[in-house]
């Protein structure tokens, strides 16, 4: 058996007019995340760690922001596709490990919610998925709100 890590990283910009939605979940604030898509950082960085760990790129080449059948898509759909393509080479999900660095909105009570989200889109447990958040205590662009960014590592695995 061979196991794989990854690591993934994303960042968007908060902006007046969109809902804010991370790990799946609808957050009640008032800007989103700027993006093509649904802009959910968490995902995208989830999505990063998964094909980073496959050896496979990064969610940029299977999920172009110059495709328009993907202008609004929820992330969750993303995930999805990135999980079939790591089942389709033979891989398996371990664990996911996140977390995401915001100013605000607090984020404590939507955490497990995350979790299970990510967990269902995998086909894993909930218990091997973490996401954790924090604060950049005020500091650069994050600390003033300007955005939101995320950090996930995966663990993957091959063989018997």
């Amino acid at each position: 058996m061979m196991n794989r890590t990854g690591i993934g990283y994303d960042i968007h910009r908060l902006t007046k007019g969109r809902k804010l939605v991370l790990g799946g979940v609808v957050i009640p604030y008032p800007r989103g995340l700027a993006g093509h898509s649904d802009a959910d950082c968490l995902l995208h960085a989830v999505c990063d760690a998964l094909l980073g760990a496959a050896g496979l790129g990064d969610i940029g080449e299977y999920f172009p922001n110059t495709d328009p059948d993907l202008k609004g898509i929820s992330s969750m759909i993303l995930l999805g596709r990135v999980r079939q393509v790591l089942e389709q080479k033979g891989f398996r999900i371990g664990n996911i490990d996140s977390v995401i660095i915001c100013q605000e909105p607090h984020l404590a009570r939507y955490k497990q919610a995350m979790a299970k989200n990510i967990a269902a889109a995998l086909g894993i447990r909930v218990s091997s998925v973490c996401v954790k958040a924090t604060t950049p205590e005020k500091l650069g662009p994050l600390g003033q709100s300007k955005g939101i960014a995320c950090w996930a590592t995966a663990l993957i695995t091959k063989g018997a």
